[in-house]
């Protein structure tokens, strides 16, 4: 399979619009469903086989153990308890509207109550409007949606190598429905102090200092997949430091900067998991360097902090 398939947006834009608004269900379904976790690791989806799932959940709130998986090669959302039970129905054919119905029918059929508290997508244009009555998007495309989850596939594996250069506290990889990208986040351990002004989401996001590294497939505001990478304080002159490989710049976003590299301009490139390495990897430095951050301390090269194995070749 090609590395970095091509996935622009104008091919499949109504369909990961509609997309989003059913991970957002059962993103929201699982953040009722599970236990709190810092910086909200309880709450993502990870990729699978053939998809993406919300992992076991369940218990805490009197539900039965259950997970939700998307499967994007047969095209189903399928739930799924621990003794067994099973129902599934296929995604093609939905507005978010009858997706929403159809999965918390799903769940009764297998013995699963769940209340989410605001039925509403989260941080998208329509957000006043509840998931119940969304029937404008209904687009559903198997190709384009098989196509990025491959996409997902491949950036997840680059961000999980990308991870294990890593020995501090460092967040799993896995999918933010609330933005639809993928993300690893890496911590310091410093403490920083958000005032009460600032929204719930974000002071528990940022509640210690970050260097992230992550990939979306692009928006209205930045119609282009993307990696990215940026630091949360941002330490001053980041954005002054070179970048690499050469396409790849800075952009100012919501006051600070975002280091990004267009999808595009290195996925035909003979070593373009290399060049996003590159790219993951420089911005770390500098921003780390910037922050003080003990860089070799913090390093596990290879994978590994055992001092007597031996180094991965």
């Amino acid at each position: 399979m090609e590395i970095f398939p091509p996935i622009p947006l104008a091919e499949w834009k109504d369909s990961k619009e509609t997309l989003h608004r059913f991970a957002q269900i059962v993103g929201k379904i699982r953040l009722a469903s599970g236990v709190r976790r810092n910086h909200w690791w309880n709450v993502p989806c990870h990729l699978t086989g053939r998809g993406t799932t919300t992992r076991p959940m369940g218990q805490v709130d009197g539900n039965p153990v259950f997970t939700i998986d998307f499967d994007f090669v047969g095209h189903r959302l399928i739930a799924r308890t621990l003794d067994g039970r099973a129902a599934s129905f296929s995604l093609p054919g939905h507005s978010v509207a009858s997706f929403y119905r159809e999965t918390l029918n799903a769940l009764r059929s297998i013995g699963v109550a769940v209340h989410i508290e605001h039925p509403h997508p989260y941080e998208l244009p329509d957000a006043k409007r509840p998931f119940a009555d969304d029937t404008e998007h209904a687009s559903y495309d198997p190709f384009w949606i098989n196509r990025y989850w491959q996409v997902l596939s491949q950036v997840n594996l680059v961000l999980e190598e990308f991870s294990a250069g890593f020995s501090g506290k460092i967040s799993p990889v896995h999918h933010f429905w609330h933005t639809f990208d993928i993300a690893a986040t890496r911590f310091s351990g410093r403490i920083v102090e958000q005032p009460p002004s600032v929204d719930p989401v974000t002071r528990e996001a940022y509640s210690r200092e970050v260097i992230s590294a992550g990939f979306w497939f692009g928006d209205d505001a930045f119609p282009r997949p993307t990696f990215y990478s940026y630091a949360a304080p941002e330490p001053e002159g980041l954005a002054d430091q070179r970048l690499s490989p050469a396409p790849a710049r800075w952009v100012e976003q919501r006051g600070s900067h975002l280091a990004v590299l267009d999808y595009d301009d290195i996925r035909g490139g003979a070593n373009a998991r290399a060049a996003v390495l590159d790219f993951y990897e420089g911005v770390y430095r500098s921003a780390a360097r910037l922050a003080g951050w003990d860089i070799e301390r913090l390093a596990s090269p290879g994978g590994i902090t055992d001092p007597y194995a031996p180094a991965a070749e």
